[in-house]
């Protein structure tokens, strides 16, 4: 399940290789030949991986590539590979969750951010990322006129990351039209867990109304997914309008988001 090794490393840009897993074999393969031939030098390497010395020099001087490092923390964080019935992968489900409905990835840095809302306080969205083993602080606390967030406060680069490999958008989320897979790869209580963080971060109630309005400016695709997921957990009914889905109270008393 996702994120893996090779879809985190895609998250990284880089001006020689088109695809940076390639750069991590690479650089493993480097590292594997100079544990095997310990007195070869970088033109040796070079040589016998048909790699260019001077990449190679760097390597064997210890400089470890971005996508590598970000491998390295994910690994050591237990965030890679994932089972689906595990509590890595529920952790990480419920913190994408609470990114795809209450918060953002910036492509700039790749740390996630949440918005506290009505139903969803600050505590419950730090103790999601404390799931995953994330210390948080809140930001903007003390700004008017700017949202208040709740960031890690390390390794937040690669958490994020993490969470893109799984589906999450950087950037602006008005574009994302499909559900990220991972939703369906998970155990159906998860998926459960999934779609009660995301309508109580996105439903809004009137008071004229028994019904829950979850509004979504997504693509008609991610809607319908969303649909999908909400008829997959729960026996009472959902609706799809314009823009976004209407649960009957029924439904969200069986969700609990009432």
């Amino acid at each position: 399940m996702e994120p893996t090794a090779p879809s985190l490393s895609r998250t990284y840009s880089d001006r020689v290789y088109p695809d940076p897993w390639e750069k991590v074999l690479d650089y493993r393969r480097v590292r594997e030949y100079a544990a095997d031939h310990p007195t070869a030098g970088r033109v040796r390497v070079g040589r016998a991986l048909d790699l260019p010395a001077e990449r190679v020099r760097g390597w064997l001087d210890d400089a470890v590539p971005d996508p590598v490092r970000g491998i390295d923390t994910a690994a050591d964080r237990g965030w890679l590979d994932p089972g689906p019935e595990g509590e890595a992968a529920a952790a990480l489900v419920e913190l994408l969750a609470h990114v795809l409905a209450g918060g953002s990835i910036p492509a700039g840095n790749y740390v996630p951010a949440v918005t506290p809302g009505e139903r969803v306080r600050a505590a419950e969205i730090r103790a999601a990322f404390e799931r995953v083993g994330a210390e948080t602080r809140t930001r903007n606390a003390d700004a008017p006129g700017r949202a208040v967030e709740v960031v890690p406060t390390c390794d937040g680069t690669v958490l994020g990351r993490c969470l893109v490999a799984m589906g999450a958008p950087t950037g602006p989320k008005t574009s994302l039209d499909h559900l990220p897979a991972v939703v369906w790869d998970v155990p159906r209580a998860i998926r459960r867990s999934f779609a009660r963080t995301y309508v109580r971060h996105r439903g809004l109630n009137y008071a004229d109304k028994s019904t829950t309005r979850v509004q979504v400016e997504r693509p008609r695709s991610f809607i319908a997914e969303l649909r999908d997921v909400l008829d997959d957990v729960l026996d009472e009914g959902v609706s799809t309008a314009d823009a976004g889905l209407t649960i009957s109270a029924d439904a969200a008393r069986e969700l609990g988001v009432e």
